[in-house]
């Protein structure tokens, strides 16, 4: 089964244009970033701006947020980021998402994921922030 990881974007952020996986700077993102890395063959980064984001991929600061969006425009959001997911990773039966994502990040995914037959995990649903810090860091301590 491989293993995809989807982290959710944070407000924190570094000024300039960087990797995406360095873009984003608070203790929960590196957290989640550290994580995944070790723990899934491929990961991706979910942005309120960019979508679906390659970890490698060159991108710049922004001020946005699917919090502030409406409902159509999260669905329409979560309908771009399963049409970037879905030709990356076409085999449902061999592959599984797990999210690192707040509620708004994954709300109108799952339903698509599902509607094609994809396998999802939400280790974190539920957590408050300061859990799931606490959570990665138990994780951490293991290794």
């Amino acid at each position: 089964m491989i293993r995809i990881g989807l982290v959710g974007c944070v407000k924190n952020k570094r000024a300039y244009g960087s990797k995406a996986k360095d873009l984003y700077t608070s203790d929960l993102f590196m957290k989640a970033r550290r994580y995944v890395e070790e723990n899934y063959d491929h990961w991706h980064i979910l942005s309120a701006k960019y979508h679906l984001v390659d970890p490698e991929a060159e991108i710049y600061p922004y001020d946005e947020t699917l919090n502030d969006k409406t409902i159509s425009e999260r669905k329409a959001w979560s309908k771009r980021v399963f049409d970037q997911l879905h030709p990356l990773y076409p085999n449902p039966k061999s592959q599984v998402f797990i999210f690192h994502a707040g509620k708004r990040y994954r709300e109108f995914i799952i339903p698509l994921l599902e509607e094609y037959g994809y396998q999802f995990e939400i280790p974190l649903e539920g957590l408050g922030i300061g859990k799931q810090l606490a959570w990665y860091k138990s994780k951490e301590e293991l290794i």
